[in-house]
């Protein structure tokens, strides 16, 4: 008589379908990229937030007056923008150092001998440098933008610095419509110039208003204030005049006024409100204020701004570039490599990655280059250096 077998199956291990999509060298690899790039995150922050918050807050302590509780605060708050920024070189020396341990070990050369390609021996460096580069574009947007906010606001109440959250003085905007020519086109032509000479917080004082919304110059607005009307969505002007134009430029009527309200948009008081730093803002809060600032003309302040959302786009993709770079060179025999030489090529290579960062900015500057190219530039450039060099390793 057959006996039947009572044997339970073997349990399922959770994320079993996880670990089952990658090989056993996979993991190992990837299991030791994961400490040096931890040493490389604490190492780069420090070094980071010890030269540009450390020494500053010491200044301010010895000689401001700072609490040593603030200069904590600060020190901590600080800390997130240099974490941010060390994901990439950290990324950069796991690789170099892992890789170049198997190398002078002869590990890679048996795996290459049983058939391993080196695309195949960098996959878990790629791998760990897409999910490095998801983690540092997250980390930027939602957590180093506040706490660089919240640094600033503490540092400054504890200093009783009396700076208003606002744009105190010569707030300009400019108003654009589109209007149909004879041709069918529509051109973007001015309409109207709104000048506030100085804002407190709550309403514009020594106001003009330029109104060219029906060819040329046919109404000037000056008044002593104006505040938004929340309610009825317009401008309450008080005690002002408004001269009206005839067409051959003299002045046919002129009208005094008390209170009058004004259709006009909400966007002089946005631009007189706004007074975030780019480093205090993520990409949406950026470009929401690129489209005010973009209305009032002022071409400076929109060329940053354009190129700060390209950079702060580039700039997580640097962790894949340095894992390339990193992997790629660190496959290469050589022999007594160790953390401290991978950590000075590191150095070397970071540094010369921001400097040309600087010199993308530069060429920007000058119109050589579009926002586009000066932001993503760098990156593209590595990703193209560790491709060819990785093409060239495996021949």
């Amino acid at each position: 008589m057959a006996s039947i077998s009572t044997t339970s199956p073997p349990p399922l291990k959770p994320f079993g379908w996880l670990t089952s999509l990658f090989s056993v060298m996979d993991r190992y690899i990837a299991s030791e990229l994961i400490m040096p790039f931890l040493f490389g995150v604490g190492a780069f922050s420090s070094i980071g937030v010890a030269i540009g918050v450390l020494f500053d807050l010491v200044r301010r302590v010895t000689e401001a007056g700072l609490p040593i509780s603030i200069a904590v605060q600060v020190f901590l708050l600080k800390l997130p923008y240099f974490i941010g920024l060390s994901f990439p070189m950290s990324m950069l020396l796991s690789c170099l150092t892992v890789y170049g341990r198997l190398s002078s070990d002869s590990e890679l050369v048996a795996l290459r001998s049983c058939g391993v390609s080196i695309y195949r021996l960098i996959a878990p460096a790629i791998v760990m440098g897409l999910i490095v580069t998801g983690i540092t574009f997250a980390f930027n947007e939602a957590i180093v933008p506040a706490a660089n906010r919240q640094a600033s606001n503490t540092l400054d109440a504890a200093l009783n610095k009396k700076e208003p959250s606002f744009r105190e003085q010569n707030i300009l905007y400019q108003e654009f419509q589109n209007v149909k020519q004879l041709n069918g086109d529509r051109e973007r032509v001015l309409s109207r110039i709104f000048y506030a000479k100085q804002f407190d917080g709550k309403q514009m004082k020594g106001l003009t208003i330029l109104d060219f919304s029906q060819n040329g110059l046919n109404q000037i607005v000056a008044s002593e204030a104006a505040l938004w009307n929340t309610d009825q969505k317009t401008w309450d002007f008080f005690n002002g005049t408004i001269y009206v134009v005839a067409p051959d430029g003299s002045y046919r009527n002129i009208i005094r006024f008390t209170q009058q309200q004004i259709q006009l948009p909400r966007t002089p008081l946005d631009i007189a409100q706004t007074s975030l730093d780019p480093g205090e803002m993520n990409i949406a809060q950026i470009q929401e204020y690129l489209s005010l600032i973009s209305q009032t003309g002022n071409q400076k302040e929109i060329r940053k701004l354009t190129l700060r959302i390209d950079q702060k786009m580039a700039f997580p993709f640097a962790c894949l570039v340095f894992g390339l770079v990193g992997a790629t060179l660190g496959t290469q025999p050589r022999r007594g490599v160790g953390r401290g030489t991978s950590f000075g090529i590191s150095l070397v290579l970071i540094v010369s990655y921001y400097l040309f960062i600087s010199i993308c900015e530069a060429l920007y500057q000058f119109d050589i280059l579009s926002s586009f190219l000066a932001g993503w530039l760098p990156t593209l450039i590595g990703l193209v250096f560790g491709g060819v060099l990785l093409v060239r390793i495996s021949r």
